[in-house]
């Protein structure tokens, strides 16, 4: 239980942590993210496996960047993209479990739920 008013510094990491959220709120984000799992890919790459537009994925890797969620990297005239830090990867499997859990708790109550005869 907390006794005390929060202080500006946990105010200021709620706010961030809301906007980090707000950020991640979007299906095709996940699927950016879901993407690059397994390393670094390129602008290309990531819309062809995504089947989006170049310019719909560009502003969402612009938005990811800006939040430091994604860090990225230029080769010649390619940019590739990376998950910035792992530890986001490993908060998103923490979610992905618990939403896991509860389909599966739903997928149970609705098989164990008794039919009523209808006359």
């Amino acid at each position: 239980m907390i006794n005390k008013p929060l202080t500006p510094r946990e105010r200021e990491l709620c706010l961030q942590h809301a906007e980090m959220c707000q950020v991640l709120s979007h299906p095709t984000r996940l699927e950016i993210i879901t993407v690059l799992r397994e390393g670094e890919q390129t602008v290309g790459v990531i819309a062809k496996l995504l089947e989006i537009g170049m310019g719909n994925l560009s502003q969402h890797l612009a938005m990811m960047r800006e939040r430091r969620i994604l860090s990225s990297r230029k080769a010649g005239n390619q940019v590739y993209y990376r998950v910035a830090n792992p530890k986001l990867l490993k908060a998103c499997d923490l979610l992905r479990d618990i939403l896991l859990e509860q389909i599966e708790k739903e997928s149970r109550l609705l098989i164990s739920k008794p039919t009523t005869a209808r006359r």
